[in-house]
């Protein structure tokens, strides 16, 4: 039977700090630099190496896949959420503005989604739609993916067969790596080997 292993990494501490950035292109902070190669060390189980094309992911991802001699394939279906309105904001500001829009959000990220943002199906869609070719191309091998929160929340949630609204109940630090092991093809028997912890 053909088994394939999935790692996925969030990528590290961007510069600016903690804010909804979606998908402004901040790069890693040295903070963040040095949290993924702390996460990665000297591991190198992969075959390759797949990266949402955002610096924050694509710069460690390009940098791994080179020390290594890996092949690196960007992919824009990977980037983060678009947060709309909120992107380049932190709570601070956002609740300055509307007191319950992120407990709404939070609650119902369906309904209540910043003015401008992704919608949430339209991003479980494309993260998914990648993830499938992800797993068809590498089929039987190990590889790593470097991208963000929320594209690693929508893929527990697939795994897990749990509602993507319910995808902000989980919790992804920076720099944390999740695994993913399939068996056969397809990614129907997916099965979460451990989440938002380290090789």
């Amino acid at each position: 039977m053909i088994q394939t292993t999935l790692d996925l990494i969030r990528h590290g501490e961007p510069v600016g700090g903690s804010k909804y950035r979606g998908q402004i292109d901040d790069p890693l902070s040295d903070k963040g630099w040095q949290q993924m190669r702390a996460a990665v060390g000297e591991s190198c189980p992969w075959q390759a190496v797949v990266s949402s094309p955002l610096s924050r992911c694509a710069d460690f991802a390009t940098e791994l896949a080179q020390r290594h001699g890996l092949p690196l394939r960007l992919d824009e279906r990977f980037k983060e959420i678009g947060f709309g309105a909120w992107e380049g904001r932190t709570r601070d500001e956002i609740t300055i503005d509307d007191p319950q829009a992120l407990q709404h959000f939070y609650a119902d990220p369906v309904t209540y989604r910043p003015p401008g943002a992704e919608p949430l199906v339209d991003f479980e869609r494309r993260v998914v739609d990648a993830w499938r070719q992800l797993l068809q191309e590498h089929a039987g091998h190990q590889v790593l993916l470097v991208a963000h929160a929320g594209v690693i929340r929508v893929l527990v949630c697939h795994v897990l067969g749990a509602p993507v609204e319910h995808m902000f109940r989980i919790q992804v630090p920076n720099a944390a790596v999740t695994r993913i092991h399939v068996d056969g093809e397809g990614g129907k028997a997916a099965s979460l080997l451990f989440h938002a912890d380290r090789l």
